[in-house]
């Protein structure tokens, strides 16, 4: 496998392995900006409708310290609100570094 083949696979690797819920309501419309933006890039999220589950509004005010949505949680880092570039930033952190690049 060639080095761009490695790094890529890597790059996959390191997708998958990311945990993603978005806390979203059926008529936010950020919640769909959010969800599509995941989409387009083939990022699979966990969805939590907090509308229909209260317990799971409570765990998303008691992560975020705010009642609004979308909240993004990405391996544990909270994104309040629709926030792109907060959210590639994130995803930036997770991509592999030279010297991962250099081990594949």
């Amino acid at each position: 496998m060639d080095n761009a083949k490695a790094v890529f696979v890597l790059y996959l690797v390191l997708l998958i392995s990311m945990h993603i819920t978005i806390y979203t309501t059926p008529t936010c419309p950020y919640c769909k900006l959010a969800k599509d933006y995941f989409k387009d890039k083939g990022i699979t999220v966990s969805e939590i409708d907090v509308a229909a589950d209260p317990s799971a509004a409570n765990e998303m005010v008691k992560k975020s310290g705010q009642m609004g949505v979308p909240v993004i949680e990405i391996n544990d880092e909270i994104v309040v609100g629709w926030n792109e570039s907060a959210v590639e930033e994130i995803l930036k952190k997770s991509k592999p570094t030279k010297k991962e690049k250099q081990k594949a």
